[in-house]
Formats: structure tokens, sequence, C-alpha cells
């Protein structure tokens, strides 16, 4: 049977919709509109703001494109699927404030879909999550984030918070540095069981759940005095979200290997970024307190 992908399109142009007018309510300011369209098929909606009183920058976006053979990134892990036609869709965002008492988040949900041909069944996983990188970390702010993420996936189980947390934890990791980028929240990918309509659900309540985790921590923080050593520090923590962005993160890597929009898929970058040579934090300030929160750890 094949996959109905207008009903997921359908879904997260909405999603998309819901948390851009929730983000303009914040800023006090319009997003901009970019629709485009990919050679060999499908296209995008880019919602984008820059230089904002509450985000410097901030990328919303929606995509739904097609293809002729899997790129690498997809068809590592399934070498069966290797060739096929294939179809993915997603809302992907990135939010990057300017107080740097406020954390930088993203948030994913997407679909893919790889073409059955000669009597084979399409081929479908969801994935996605969310999760929350502050330079200034507040507990408060980390226990909010992840409890509205656990009571967004409780009802498909009770394990499923404990094992997304867990995988969040493990996929944004910079190894190379020995910290999460972040204190993590919610990721999940492959997902096919037990049938479509629970996993296209539980997506759906992944995406669902982040204007509740997130917009109170902004409300909370977004006018909270900061210096401009504060801002260097943030631009500093930036950089090291760049550094898993480029070396680790699997959306950007599919993004580039399949022809995609070079500019929708950087966007996630922030606008500013610092990097020091052998640099640390002075001991018991605030800046040291945040290696505290670059490790694992139970939240709720």
């Amino acid at each position: 049977m094949p996959v109905p992908t207008h009903r997921v399109h359908d879904t997260f142009i909405d999603l998309q919709a819901g948390i851009v007018r929730a983000l303009e309510a914040l800023e006090g300011g319009a997003f901009g509109h970019d629709a485009w369209t990919r050679p060999e098929g499908g296209g995008g909606l880019t919602r984008h703001l820059e230089g904002g009183r509450v985000f410097e920058r901030a990328g919303v976006l929606f995509s739904h494109v097609q293809g002729t053979t899997l790129p690498p990134s997809a068809s590592a892990h399934r070498p069966g699927l290797a060739g096929r036609a294939w179809e993915a869709m997603g809302v992907s965002m990135v939010l990057h404030p300017r107080n740097p008492h406020v954390p930088t988040t993203h948030m994913n949900v997407r679909l893919f879909v790889a073409r059955g041909s000669d009597g084979a069944e399409d081929v479908f996983w969801f994935g996605g999550g969310l999760d929350l990188t502050p330079y200034y970390p507040h507990e408060a702010d980390a226990r909010h984030f992840h409890r509205v993420c656990r009571d967004a996936v409780a009802p498909f189980g009770e394990d499923k918070y404990p094992a997304y947390k867990t995988w969040c934890d493990d996929y944004f990791l910079l190894r190379h540095r020995g910290e999460t980028r972040g204190v993590g929240g919610l990721f999940f990918d492959d997902l096919d069981a037990p049938d479509f309509e629970t996993c296209f659900a539980l997506t759906r309540a992944v995406g669902e759940c982040f204007l509740p985790a997130y917009v109170p921590i902004v409300e909370r923080r977004k006018d909270a005095p900061y210096t401009q050593a504060q801002r260097d520090f943030q631009a500093y923590r930036r950089g090291r979200y760049v550094e898993f962005n480029l070396v680790y993160d699997r959306g950007t890597l599919f993004g580039l290997q399949s022809g995609g929009r070079t500019e929708s898929i950087l966007l996630s970058m922030p606008p500013i970024a610092q990097w020091r040579y052998d640099w640390t934090p002075e001991p018991g300030s605030p800046e040291a307190a945040l290696a505290d929160y670059l490790k694992p750890r139970e939240w709720v």
C-alpha cells in the first residue's frame, strides 16, 4: 500500500505555520517568506528572521522533496534500499536568541519513504526530536523542557521518554570534545513500528510539544540583562554548535548529499560564532558552571 504522504505534508505545513505565528508574537515582528523548488523534484518554504530583538537568527523550514536514487546518508543503514527512488518531507528549525540567557533550540520532525518497484512495497520511517542548548543554564528551564518532552510521548509507552532521551544524549555528543551539545531532549529515528498511524501520531506529538516546551523559557529570560562578555561567551559556545552540525549531523549531511538548497540547510548556523585557542573559563565562574550541564543526567 502506498504511504499516504499527503496527510503528513498537510500536518507539517500546519505545524510550521503555528510555530511561526507563536515566534512572531514573541518577537513582535514578521518572519520572511521564501518559497523554493528543487530541480530534481519538490521544494519547500523557508520562514526566516535575521537580526531580531529576541531572535538574532531564526529559521523554521518545511521541505518536501523527491529523488531518483537514495543518497549515501539515507541508505547506509539500509543497503537493501540502495538505488530506490525516494521522497522526504519535514519541518526543521533552529532558533539562535540574542540574549545569552535564552537557550538556542532545535526541533525536527520528518518522514522518509523509499518507493517500491517491481512489486516491492514502499518502505517508510519517521524521525525527529527537539533539544535545548543553554549558554547560562538554569536548572528549572532544563527540567521544564524535559517534563514537556516526557509528557508528549507518554501516551505511546512509558519506555519512550527514557529511550528517546538517551538517544538524544548519545546523538548530540561532540565526541572530539567529550561533551554533549546541550541538555538534550528527545531524539528518534528509523521509526516504522508498530504501524504507520502510530508512528505518525508520535511524530506529530513531538512536533506539537515544541512550543509549550520552549516558549515559557523565552518569556522568562528574554529581557534579562547581559554584558558584552556574556555575549562573547555565547559566541564561543556557538562555535561548538557549528562543529556538531558540520561534523556529525545526519540531516545536514543528507541535505548536502541530496543536492538540497544550501541556503536553507545552513540557516541552522548561528550568525556570529567564535573560536578561541586553548581557552577555558575561570574556575567558579558562571561560564565554568556550564560544564556540569554538558553531560547526560536525569532531569525528570
